[in-house]
């Protein structure tokens, strides 16, 4: 059974470390959370070290600009780890190789910038997906679009066995109030079709393993039963954290919140059948981070 909390303070002193979701867990995707910002850095001057772990496309230098406009305080954060950063990583090491069809927007391009973790990089180079041997897809063209507009094409790469590696495993955000797809709805449709998706953000390994190097560089000789991941993705964070085997604090007033019945705080009730239909178990949930 998930033990609904009324705030991180009830159970921060039991952890060292937090996993802490970016997008509706800290911000809205236009302004950050006051609660949370302070629960955060209630955590971190009892000496908790809070690791931002997005499966944002970007380096974690693009989003650490991108909290400044949110609002988001460095106070509450002492590192970050990108699904951008540990896919960009798979990219130069070869993983879909030299030429590449690029899905996504302008703001994307910094993706592509050089990767110094890299010895003798793959030199990549953007082409038409004619010409390409795989696929980066940070995002669709428009967010807004339903994914099966993408079906040509992807029929097109099934056809050349091109893989595509998906730089964020998020099917969905919401930008204030409106949802927009992101990269693991692409991603997502074209493993249907009977394409090859590589991933590397939340719920999948890579992503923890660069996150708890990460920690390390902070403070080393953290163990696993002591770091916490908070979130509000049930497919992305709380199956990624039953995955490393971490305890989890389910923030259901982001993407689940109907699903939920949160107001305030979850329906017991309905949180325990949305965790049971989705075959997940969460050791915490609160309606959101405060």
């Amino acid at each position: 059974m998930t033990r609904i909390i009324s705030s991180l303070s009830e159970i921060g002193q039991n952890y060292d470390a937090a996993f802490v979701d970016l997008w509706g867990c800290l911000h809205n995707g236009v302004t950050a959370f006051p609660d949370a910002v302070a629960a955060l850095e209630a955590f971190r001057k009892q000496g908790g070290i809070v690791v931002l772990l997005t499966n944002a496309p970007r380096q974690r230098s693009e989003v650490a600009k991108q909290l400044v406009k949110f609002n988001v305080p460095d106070t509450c954060w002492d590192t970050i780890t990108t699904s951008g950063d540990s896919a960009r990583l798979a990219m130069f090491t070869g993983a879909v190789g030299e030429k590449v069809y690029f899905i996504g927007q302008p703001h994307d391009q910094p993706f592509f910038d050089p990767l110094k973790l890299v010895e003798n990089p793959t030199p990549i180079q953007q082409v038409p997906l004619e010409e390409a041997d795989g696929i980066v897809c940070c995002g669709p063209f428009d967010p807004l679009a339903d994914p099966e507009v993408m079906r040509p094409d992807f029929l097109y790469a099934k056809q050349k066995n091109l893989p595509l590696l998906c730089a964020n495993p998020d099917i969905v955000v919401d930008r204030g109030e409106t949802r927009e797809w992101c990269a693991g709805a692409l991603a997502k449709l074209y493993t249907e079709m009977g394409g090859e998706s590589l991933y590397f953000g939340k719920p999948h390994p890579p992503i923890y393993d660069l996150a708890r190097r990460r920690l390390a560089e902070v403070k080393s000789g953290v163990q696993d039963r002591h770091i916490l991941c908070i979130g509000d993705g049930v497919l992305t964070d709380v199956r990624g954290a039953l995955g490393e085997d971490l305890d989890c604090l389910f923030i259901t007033g982001g993407l689940a919140r109907e699903e939920t019945g949160t107001t305030d705080q979850p329906d017991p009730a309905k949180l325990d059948a949305y965790l049971q239909q989705e075959m997940v178990s969460a050791d915490f949930a609160i309606g959101m981070l405060r």
